[in-house]
């Protein structure tokens, strides 16, 4: 293998009424456990209550990656990180004071990570590449499960990774990730990848996790 990678798989289209099961199905071949948390304004629709993400973040067989699509991410961001998560996502465009939510979140031992929807531009936010744990890089809009790659995102994923340097800041993409379009994105410099549809539609949702690892790895 090439590189290390890490696979997240996303909750967002599992068996909700059963999710404990579904998480367990993936936890022994994953890294993190990908948690959208959609409040129906920042994009148009909605996932877990506060009272249903509490439930998996105790619950979950691995430790939760909450992405905050939400429109008072300084608020939700060290709520979630307070309750358990291992690393929290919140969006720059939902953010008031961005330094301070990072801030705040990374005061209860959590890794602190900044979204950018397609149309945000990586530029106007590379004075905080020393603060972050990560950077998330949507290859999809906000909002659906399931939805197109947006192959014309790679040129801001090997932007962000040629920004990134040497620092041991990890690089995500969310969003149509598949056994089809994993490579491209790793391809482009992108480390960590959120993989939903793929894994839950799959027959087996463990081996297409090992699958999508070990194509990201070997990817030239």
């Amino acid at each position: 293998m090439n590189k290390s990678v890490r696979i997240h798989p996303s909750i967002l289209n599992a068996d909700h009424s059963n999710i404990l099961s579904e998480i367990e199905r993936v936890s022994k071949v994953s890294d993190l456990l990908h948690l959208d948390i959609l409040d129906g304004k920042f994009a148009p629709n909605t996932s877990f209550s506060w009272e249903q993400a509490q439930y998996i973040i105790s619950g979950s067989a691995i430790p939760v990656d909450a992405h905050l699509m939400v429109i008072d991410s300084d608020e939700q961001g060290p709520r979630y990180a307070e309750a358990g998560c291992q690393s929290v996502t919140i969006h720059v465009e939902s953010t008031r004071n961005i330094r301070k939510a990072i801030k705040d979140i990374k005061s209860h031992g959590t890794r602190a990570s900044l979204a950018l929807k397609p149309s945000t531009q990586i530029e106007d936010y590379k004075e905080f590449l020393d603060e972050v744990d990560m950077f998330l890089i949507m290859t999809v809009e906000p909002g659906f499960g399931g939805q197109s790659f947006m192959s014309e995102m790679m040129q801001k994923v090997s932007r962000t990774r040629e920004l990134i340097g040497d620092r041991p800041i990890w690089l995500q993409v969310d969003g149509g990730i598949s056994k089809e379009t994993i490579e491209i994105a790793s391809a482009a410099g992108a480390d960590t990848f959120v993989a939903g549809s793929a894994v839950y539609k799959a027959q087996d949702p463990a081996a297409m996790v090992s699958l999508l690892r070990d194509l990201a790895a070997n990817a030239k």
